[in-house]
Parts: structure tokens; sequence; C-alpha cells
């Protein structure tokens, strides 16, 4: 046997091992949200089952190398067709959470027997010290691989569907070079090298059919014609279509529909700039749609709009989407507006700038990298870029329906030293949605609301910071960084209403 193609086995297992495991714990995330919870399930779950596959291997006497061979098949088939398998039993309404756990088990089972069969091939050739740091070492460094490969170049180049097909093949390739490597014990090898070929077939048919899966199953995840759909590093960005209009989604989550979004981005926007002393320098975090800036630029004395959102690719596609570039007013190319493409808690720690209204349009605080926007730290932060006389708006999830979670917000702003005033709009799309006003000093109405508004009006304007009883303010715990209890108000409420 060759020693040094046995070592790149062992790299090339490892690899797979943990891209599958990464696989699973991002769909998971992605499809049942608190990513920090499906990772930590999923990282114990697949840690488990090494432990049983390695014990199990103990039983293994006879046949170790076509067992070994047999094994990293079934490691491609399960490893290969997991994330297919697991979207389209999501999509399907089953027990979604019974197979995402049962799949795991499977494949780390099956990793879990790998290693320790081929360590017993290589005994005869290596001292029992060098086996085992060599083959861990291999073993170490194929996950490296695999945790630096997986988030830069596979989930935004190829996707989830197809990362774990091409690697399943890679596993089925691995298992059919094998039959080669330990030929000298494995006898009759043209069965196994049959089952693998037919294996690598099933996967390579697989990856051709990738995007047709995908599209397959978006259409059943989403109720109307998926007509954009993109996998960039940060986030799914789906686009669908339907008689009414078009609506965005952001790994599943609705952001906006075409028929209604201007009540959700008027009521954002002019309650703030009708209470800003000035209003020349505007900064927008998050908002990549261009929908809060098209309603900003309706004031002549903005001199500057910063608009700073983490994915660059959905900036892009509200330029070159005929359809949300015509829906935003073509903001994103206004010369007034500038794009950074940055973490905004990272920027706004290392810029100098101040301004004088703040708007703050972040997705939900569904899971903790979001919700670490949604601290003291951050709020803190922005008082720090606060101009005199400035304002914050910040979107802040529904009254009604995530009621602790609404006023948990309120009551982490306050903490940060600000004065507060919080107002809620009826948005079809969304139901009940809430915003927090928010000052260093108290504020209050001192301009005109700009001509053509398509719903708000100064009559209409006080009512929405009239709440009815079943959305008052309720006892919440601040939100802060080392403890973010906002995502577990927000998981709970939410739960209730899905």
């Amino acid at each position: 046997m060759n020693r040094s193609l046995l070592y790149v086995t062992v790299l090339v297992i490892a690899t797979c091992g943990l891209i599958y495991e990464l696989i699973v714990g991002t769909l998971a995330s992605y499809l049942l949200g608190d990513s920090i919870t499906q990772f930590s399930t999923v990282i114990g779950v697949y840690l488990f089952a090494l432990g049983i596959g390695a014990w199990l291997s103990g039983f293994i006497d006879k046949g170790l190398a076509q067992r070994f061979v047999e094994i990293e098949l079934a490691v491609a088939l399960a490893g290969g067709i997991s994330a297919p398998f697991l979207f389209a039993t999501f999509a399907a309404g089953a027990s979604f959470r019974v197979t995402l756990y049962g799949m795991v088990l499977v494949i780390g089972t099956l990793v879990g027997l790998e290693i320790p069969l081929l360590m017993r091939l290589m005994k005869e050739q290596l001292e029992f010290k060098d086996l085992v740091s060599r083959v861990l070492t291999f073993d170490y460094l194929g996950s490296l691989f695999a945790s630096l490969l997986f988030p830069i170049v596979l989930v935004p180049r190829l996707g989830l569907v197809r990362t774990s097909l091409v690697f399943g093949l890679i596993n089925a390739l691995v298992g059919l070079w094998s039959t080669w490597l330990l030929a000298p014990v494995l006898g009759n090898v043209t069965r196994l090298r049959i089952k693998a070929v037919l294996v690598s077939v099933i996967l390579i048919v697989g990856i051709a059919m990738a995007d047709s899966m995908t599209s397959l199953f978006e259409e059943q995840l989403y109720n109307d014609e998926v007509v954009h759909a993109q996998q960039t590093p940060y986030q799914r960005i789906v686009v669908t279509r339907s008689h009414r209009g078009f609506s965005l989604f952001l790994n599943g989550n609705l952001q906006f529909s075409s028929v209604d979004e201007y009540r959700y981005h008027e009521a954002l926007v002019h309650p703030a700039f009708q209470s800003a002393g000035t209003r020349s320098e505007v900064l927008i975090l998050g908002g990549g749609d261009g929908l809060a800036a098209r309603e900003v630029l309706r004031y002549d004395d903005v001199k500057r709009i910063t608009l700073v959102d983490l994915d660059g690719a959905m900036t892009k596609l509200a330029v070159e989407s005929h359809e949300l570039a015509a829906l935003n007013g073509h903001a994103l190319e206004n010369p007034k507006l500038r794009i950074i493409n940055d973490d905004a808690m990272q920027w706004l720690g290392n810029t100098p700038e101040k301004f004088d209204v703040v708007i703050v349009d972040f997705p939900d605080p569904n899971n903790f990298s979001l919700g670490k926007l949604y601290t003291t730290r951050f709020y803190s932060l922005l008082k720090a870029h606060l101009a005199p006389g400035g304002v914050v708006v910040v979107q802040s999830t529904s009254p009604l329906f995530a009621r602790r979670s609404y006023w948990c917000i309120d009551t982490t702003i306050k903490a940060a030293g600000f004065s507060t005033r919080p107002y809620h709009v009826w948005v079809p799309s969304f139901g009940e949605w809430g915003y927090v006003l928010a000052s260093v000093g108290p504020s209050s109405p001192q301009h005109p609301l700009p001509d053509e508004l398509r719903f708000l009006t100064e009559e209409t304007m006080p009512t929405l910071f009239q709440f009815p009883k079943d959305m008052e303010a309720v006892p919440a715990e601040v939100n802060r960084l080392n403890n973010q209890v906002l995502v577990h108000y927000y998981e709970d409420e939410w739960r209730r209403w899905n």
C-alpha cells in the first residue's frame, strides 16, 4: 500500500466529513433560524455519532479493506444527497427535525467508522505512535481545509445542494481509488468498483440537476413564482413574482412586497425626518434594497446619504434589477448616495463621521448575528455618531405578534442613553409593525411631510404613536451583547404564530 496516498485519503475523508456537518448546520440555521442553537445541536449530535462509529468499528474483524471501501461509498451517498434530501423534506412539510438529526447520526456514524478502519489497515507499516500522530495530523488538516473552503468558496459559488453532491462524488472517487490502493488486501475488486461507479454516476446526475432541484425546492417553499435566486456569502436572496407584484426574501424571510412596501418605508423614514433638527447628513444601516433611500431623497436639504449594507450582492441587485431599481427610483445611483458594503457594527467602530439622521433597517433579530445589532453596545456606537439634534429610527419587529421583543428593543435603546418615542403602523404583508424613534434629548415634529406621499399625512402621523391595549408596553430585559435575550424572546413569540 502506498503510504503517501493513504495520508491523502485521510485528508480527503476528514475534509468531506466536516463539509457535510457544515452543510447540515447551515441548512438548519437557514430553515429553522437561531444559528447558534442549530449549529450547537448539529455539532453535538455529529460528534456523538462519530463516537458511535468508532465504537462500532471494533466489531469489524474480517475484510477490513472491503468494509472500508463500502463505508466510503455509503458516506458518499448519504453525505452527497444530504442537502437536497433535507430541502425536499422541509418543502414537503414532513418531520424535518427528525430527518435532520437522523441524517446527522447516519453520516456521523459512517464517518466515525472510516478512520479507525484505515488505521488498522496501516498498522503493519508504521509504529503505533507514528500511525496515530500522522493520521490525526492529516485528519485535523482536512478539517482546517473544510472550514476555510466552506464559507469562502463553496457556499457562495456552488450553493448548499451542489456542494453536498460534489463532496459526495469526491468521497465516491476516494472509494474507487481505494480499490487500487488497497488491492493487495482486497482480493476481488470488480464488484466494489461497479458499486463505486454507480454511486459516482448517481451523484454526477445530481450535480447536473442541482439548479433544477434547488429551483423546485424553492418553488415549493414560496407561494409565488421564483424569478431570482442567489446564494451570497451572507444569505440566500430570493425574489418572487405574482400578478400583484414582486417580493424579496432573505434566508426565507419576507423583506418587502412591492404592493405595500411604501407603507413600511414611509413610516420608517418620515417621522425621523420630521423630528430632526438638521438633515444634511443621513446614514442608512441595512436597507440594501434602496427603498429607504428613495424616501430620504424626497428631501432637498439632504446633502449626502451613506448606506452601509453588509451584502454587496444585495446592493448590486437593487441597481441591476429593472423592477427593483424602478421601485426604488434608482436611488442607489443617485450622486448624493455612497454605498459601503461592510458590517455595520465594525464600520461604526472605525468611522469618525457624525450624522443628523440615522435609519436602522436591519432584518428582524432571528439569530445572534443579527441580534448583536440590537444590543446596548450597538446603540451606544450609534449615539457616538449622532450629531447634535440628531435622531435615530430603528425598525423593531411587530408589537402585536412579538410584543415582548418589541419592547425589549425600546428598553435597550433607552439603556444606551436615548429618549424614545415608540410607534407602529399596519403593513398588510407583515401585519402590525413597529419602530422606535430615538434621540439624545426630547424630540418633536419640526418639519412638514413632503408632498406626494401615498400613506402618511399630517393628520394621521400622531396616530402612529398611540398603542392599543394589546400592544402596550410590557416588562422586558435589556438586550446585551453577552446574553442576547432578544433573540430568545423573538424565537419564542414568533413560534406561536408559525
